[in-house]
């Protein structure tokens, strides 16, 4: 007997195992969470500083007619969230999000949709001005686009900032699969606002039940996964910065609730949002930022302390794993006693009691592996080694790695930060 299902059933549960949902049937591309993002050459030419996508990567394009043309497909696939765990999204170009597409303020640009889904949809440009026959509202400003058909769309982009793309089609059941993505329009000057890394990433969540793999689409609240770029930690990307470098992150927030974004042992400024970038008299300092339903907050920082720093919403339970939302409040209660009774029922099974004394006991139980194995297709309410010992973290969960000689423009992980003799707290008896 599986752990989560037994544990379900005595009131003690972490998550419960229901009936699998109703999958599409359309042919899928597989796509895996262990890339590194990859900054688009052709941005760095011109001068600019090329954006990461975390686990990511930028759509390219061709220039035909003085027009930069992008191609996007929509179409069905399967992704790893985290090793152990894969996902049936709906994505763009192989992967969810889709690849970020990133272009110059000024530039004409016509993108091809091609519709591979089971069912209609449209792209509307989160954000970007543009003529209302190109903002991708389906029956509002087009047509939908149907299954097998491409549709075309052309505008030129007026102001530089942080931007996305998803569908205005049945939106509950096609964002609710993972499709979205960022639009980048960098200054037209590229010594504007410039800055040494510029990250960026999209808040997403879905409500995918152990051994399952398709999200439940009519979920409003009672999400289970909580993900940087459709990952949750500890594969999401690590950020990496030299010393005395200025950092960018770009964060758009495509969930239902708001998720307050926090980064330890820096201060930055909000620089801008998906209505543009916020005069430098308008910003203030913060260590936190409330990023809400269909917002983007751009935040910036000198990175001037090395260390390995925490970066993650500051919501905790949207730092976990997967677990049910009905675990009753378990703290102070004797429960060995019943522990032996049930390990009576279970001869050759183990049975492991928690939440008496907290939580923090799920970490051991995922490191248990086989002797207490979770369902099939889900991952531990916690996880993540650190160079101390487990980090009891999952989720919306990466690090920020300053150091002072990792090179300019590598963006390797550089390993454990060393803090220095006698900087790091000590444990007394």
């Amino acid at each position: 007997m599986q752990r989560r299902t037994f544990l379900s059933n005595l009131a003690g549960s972490v998550a419960a195992i229901s009936a699998l949902p109703a999958a599409y049937a359309a042919k899928k591309t597989e796509s895996s969470t262990s890339n590194t993002g990859q900054a688009s050459s052709a941005v760095a030419a011109k001068g600019h500083t090329p954006v990461i996508t975390l686990n990511g990567k930028s759509l390219d394009w061709t220039v035909k007619d003085g027009v930069k043309e992008f191609r996007l497909v929509a179409e069905p696939i399967e992704q790893e969230v985290a090793p152990g765990m894969k996902a049936k999204f709906w994505g763009y170009n192989g992967g969810s999000p889709g690849p970020t597409i990133e272009a110059v303020e000024g530039d004409k640009v016509r993108i091809f949709v091609s519709n591979k889904l089971p069912e209609h949809t449209t792209i509307h440009w989160h954000g970007l001005l543009l003529p209302n026959g190109m903002d991708g509202v389906g029956g509002l400003n087009q047509p939908q686009i149907p299954p097998g058909k491409t549709c075309v769309y052309e505008f030129t982009l007026s102001k530089s900032g942080t931007f996305m793309y998803h569908p205005h089609a049945d939106e509950q059941v096609q964002m609710a699969l993972g499709m979205m993505g960022l639009f980048i329009v960098h200054p037209k000057n590229p010594h504007e606002r410039r800055v040494d890394r510029d990250y960026a990433f999209l808040l997403a969540a879905y409500d995918i039940e152990p051994d399952t793999m398709t999200a439940k689409t009519a979920t409003m609240t009672d999400f289970n996964l909580w993900t940087f770029n459709s990952r949750t930690f500890p594969v999401i990307q690590t950020l990496v910065a030299r010393q005395g470098e200025r950092v960018r992150i770009r964060v758009g927030n495509l969930t239902m609730t708001n998720h307050p974004i926090h980064l330890h042992g820096h201060t930055f400024t909000v620089t801008g949002t998906d209505g543009g970038w916020v005069p430098t008299n308008a910003q203030w300092p913060e260590v936190t930022t409330d990023v809400a339903v269909g917002q983007m907050r751009v935040i910036e920082f000198i990175a001037d302390a090395p260390g390995d720093w925490a970066f993650h919403c500051h919501k905790s339970h949207h730092t976990m794993g997967p677990m049910g939302h009905a675990v009753p409040n378990m703290l102070g209660v004797d429960q060995q006693k019943l522990s032996g009774h049930i390990e009576q029922l279970l001869p050759g099974k183990h049975y492991m009691a928690m939440g008496s004394n907290g939580m923090a006991e799920m970490q051991n139980m995922a490191g248990m592996g086989e002797m207490m194995p979770l369902p099939a297709n889900t991952l531990p309410m916690m996880s993540g080694a650190g160079p101390y010992g487990p980090m009891e973290m999952g989720g919306m969960f990466t690090i920020l790695k300053v150091r002072p000689d990792q090179a300019t423009g590598d963006y390797q992980d550089p390993g454990w930060y060393a803090q220095p003799k006698g900087s790091q707290a000590w444990i007394i008896d």
